[in-house]
């Protein structure tokens, strides 16, 4: 018998897949796994409810605990983020292959098949697990792959197409052609794309949005909350220490309460293209937005200044899939070093969709006040004379050479502020 493991959403592409898995590619078995990263329980029930009407065996995975420890917190602690945005899908990704190679192995299947297209970024994430962990495994992806024409060639499927072979096979998917919203949803964010969200210049829609108020949804009043770090990872909210899933889980509901967590963004793709998405991640913003707070007062100016190259250098990797990758663990190596320190509290305040940063404290603080205060004697000013004379030394000799000419000047486009007060009109 021809076996296959599914990774399976329960939505338009995954269950497309389905009857494409048998009628197309000759598999006689079809495995759906579905990693549970905190969509819905509606969802899942759906999921697992349509992969049993469709014929498969099914199994659902709970590893929304794990995706907290495990993915979330390393992107809070390496302030995670990609063009803008606190990344969320592309941290899920892994895991769920992970997941569906352990499924696979259980069971003795060496082939996978999975709903994404050749345009997006997934197939990337997830092949990547896949390839890596079971190198030999055959992988099918129909939307990529294409539907099969009588000659016998392929070409790719559009969404139209999807809705309509979908309804020819019963497959009772709540799609229509008016409104193809494509969307995912874990703890840690939702995206959502597609129909005229493809747009560059269509406004969203309120309907699109399901973890966050509209402005005028809002409470009136700010809502201030205190949020307590340990090790760079969160523990606490207003003084009451919560597990690392339930905190995540409350600070979405009251996030998102007030607004806080859309982002509309034109973002690159791995393959180049430029696509529009738009996202909703509550908890994620104010969490980062803090973690970032409480790194700034307790990390020297040249941790910071470094931190930030590395952080930019794991959310690449992150973005990518590339979970294995030994740089994403020499990276943490240095992360993982200074959130020793960055243990602390947090005041946010959430007002009418921003989250702001109004305090911070913590025993680690870098911060004096006594030293800072213009109101101190403490430091004696007078001492700062020495080091301000000397300051950019190397740039005042050189401008006093060029001053005097012994040296060429600038290009004529320099600022008319700066060429004016240094060289000679060339009319003179």
């Amino acid at each position: 018998m021809k076996k296959i493991v599914l990774v399976y959403s329960g939505g338009l592409d995954t269950s497309v897949c389905i009857p494409l898995m048998r009628e197309e590619y000759g598999f006689d078995h079809v495995i759906t796994v579905t990693v549970d990263v905190g969509q819905p329980a509606d969802d899942i029930l759906l999921a697992e409810e349509r992969a049993v009407r469709l014929g498969t065996e099914h199994y659902t995975v709970d590893a929304k605990e794990m995706f907290v420890e495990h993915f979330c917190w390393p992107a809070v602690r390496a302030n995670g983020d990609y063009q803008g945005y606190p990344i969320s899908t592309s941290i899920a990704r892994p895991l769920i292959a992970l997941k569906a190679v352990e499924k696979a192995k259980e069971l003795g299947v060496n082939a996978f098949g999975h709903g994404c297209t050749g345009k997006g970024n997934d197939q990337f994430r997830l092949e990547y697990i896949m390839r890596t962990l079971m190198p030999d495994a055959e992988i099918i992806a129909p939307m990529r792959e294409g539907r099969l024409l009588s000659n016998g060639s392929r070409e790719p499927w559009t969404r139209s197409e999807e809705i309509e072979y979908a309804n020819a096979h019963g497959l009772d998917i709540a799609h229509t052609k008016d409104k193809i919203w494509s969307v995912d949803e874990n703890l840690w964010g939702r995206s959502i794309e597609g129909g005229r969200l493809e747009e560059p210049d269509y406004a969203p829609p309120e309907e699109i949005f399901h973890w966050t108020r509209g402005l005028n949804d809002c409470p009136d009043a700010p809502r201030t909350l205190q949020i307590g770090f340990e090790n760079g990872v969160p523990v606490s909210l207003d003084g009451k220490r919560l597990s690392a899933l339930d905190l995540v889980l409350e600070l979405n509901k009251v996030a998102g309460e007030h607004g806080v967590g859309r982002i509309d963004i034109m973002e690159d793709r791995i393959l180049g293209l430029k696509v529009r998405e738009n996202y909703e991640c509550p908890a994620a913003v104010v969490i980062v937005a803090a973690h970032r707070a409480l790194e700034a007062l307790v990390c020297t100016a040249g941790e910071l200044k470094f931190k930030s190259t590395v952080d930019r250098e794991w959310g690449e990797l992150a973005y990518k899939g590339l979970w294995l990758d030994p740089l994403r663990e020499d990276l943490e190596a240095f992360i993982n070093r200074v959130q020793h320190r960055v243990t602390g509290t947090v005041i946010m305040r959430l007002a009418k969709g921003s989250a702001i940063v109004v305090g911070r404290s913590s025993e680690a603080a870098l911060y004096n006040e006594d030293l800072a205060s213009f109101d101190s004697k403490t430091f004696n000013q007078a001492e700062s004379l020495g080091i301000v004379k000397t300051h950019g030394m190397q740039s005042k000799l050189y401008w006093q050479l060029r001053q005097q000419g012994k040296i060429l000047g600038g290009s004529r486009d320099e600022p008319m502020s700066i060429r004016g007060a240094t060289e000679k009109s060339s009319d003179a």
